[in-house]
Parts: structure tokens; C-alpha cells; sequence
């Protein structure tokens, strides 16, 4: 709990067995987290039985694809704050610190992983991201900037984002992609139903 708002982590699971059993753990260490959503998306590699290991809740999501996984993640939590993240090794829990202290002032809170200190320079080896990545996502970020006149954005495929559940009511219901797509089309609802949002 966070200043007296439950908080909800939704992982999208896909292949994750190296890593799925520790991500789980080191949110769930976490003091704000209220619950944990794993949401196996057809994995194949016995991510499921890694989860069901955990005390995280267990979802099956049948319709493949990143963006389902995540729906189906957020329409089954229950707290006022709803954190999306992949269990991939490249997000931190102790970072959850940073977009809940943003979530005082903001609807939504992004991550981004472009950041010059963090990536250009080299700075955290453990941030999954190439330079032509990198520059794509960029790319993408400022023409959404552009064509919805919205906040500076770096990064459009970042899944580590936080939302309070009064935003999410109001935009949930225009999600339409299923795919890889999804990060972006979350950022464009979000603009489109302005609501206040910050990239950190």
C-alpha cells in the first residue's frame, strides 16, 4: 500500500522461465505491493509452473500477444494503482519507488529506458535496449508528442508504467491491439482522454 492506495503489479509472462520466479519475489518483497499478477501468456517453457510456485495470482491469457496479456492483467487487478512490468531481469522493483512518488502529482506515470545518464553512456548494463532500439522508440515517442500535443516522450515500448484505477476506468474499453503494439496505443489513449501523465 501507498499512501493508503493498494498496489496492483501486472507482469505479462511469455518464455520467462529464467527469470519470471525472481521478478515475482522481488516485487512481492517490495512494502507497497499489494498483489501480484502473473498473467501466462501460452508460455511453453514451464513458466507456469514457476509461477504457481510463487503467491503471485496465476492468470491464463489464451489470446496471444503482448497487449492481451496486459489487458488481461489490469482487468484482473484490484488496487488503485496498477503497475505494468516485464519479468525479463531489466526492471528493478526498487524503481516502483520513483513512478509512485510521481503518482501524487500524475494520472499516469511512464518509463522510459532512453535515458542519456542510464543508456547512452552505458550506464546500466542490465537496460535490454540496442542503439537501433533505442533510436526507433525514440523516433516514435516524439511523433506522438507531435500529433497529440503531449508531454516530452523518449519511449513508446517501456512496459514499466503506473496508472491510477480512476484513469484506467476511462480509457480501458479503447484498447484495441493485441500485440507488440500495445505500449504505444496505451500511450495514445491516455493523450486522447487527457489525462495528466509524465515519462520519468
Amino acid at each position: 500500500m501507498y499512501l493508503g492506495k493498494k498496489v496492483s503489479i501486472v507482469l505479462p509472462v511469455y518464455n520467462e522461465i529464467e527469470n519470471v520466479r525472481e521478478a515475482i519475489d522481488e516485487f512481492l518483497r517490495h512494502p507497497a505491493v499489494d498483489e501480484l499478477i502473473a498473467v501466462d501468456n501460452n508460455s511453453r517453457d514451464g513458466s507456469d509452473a514457476e509461477i504457481k510456485l510463487t503467491s503471485a495470482k496465476y492468470v491464463k491469457e489464451t489470446a496471444q500477444g503482448y497487449g492481451a496479456a496486459l489487458q488481461r492483467g489490469m482487468r484482473e487487478a484490484v488496487g488503485d494503482l496498477i503497475v505494468t512490468v516485464e519479468p525479463d531481469g531489466t526492471f528493478r522493483a526498487s524503481d516502483l519507488d520513483r513512478l509512485l512518488i510521481y503518482s501524487q502529482d500524475y494520472d499516469v506515470v511512464l518509463g522510459t529506458r532512453t535515458s542519456r545518464i542510464l543508456v547512452w553512456s552505458g550506464g546500466d548494463p542490465g537496460v535490454n535496449i540496442d542503439f537501433f532500439l533505442r533510436m526507433g522508440n525514440w523516433a516514435v515517442a516524439k511523433l506522438l508528442e507531435y500529433l497529440f500535443n503531449g508531454p516530452s516522450f523518449t519511449d513508446v515500448g517501456c512496459t514499466y508504467k503506473l496508472i491510477h484505477r480512476r484513469a484506467y476506468e476511462k480509457i480501458k474499453n479503447s484498447f484495441t491491439v493485441k500485440g507488440n503494439w500495445f505500449s504505444p496505443e496505451y500511450m495514445i489513449r491516455v493523450l486522447q482522454h487527457k489525462l495528466s501523465v509524465v515519462e520519468i
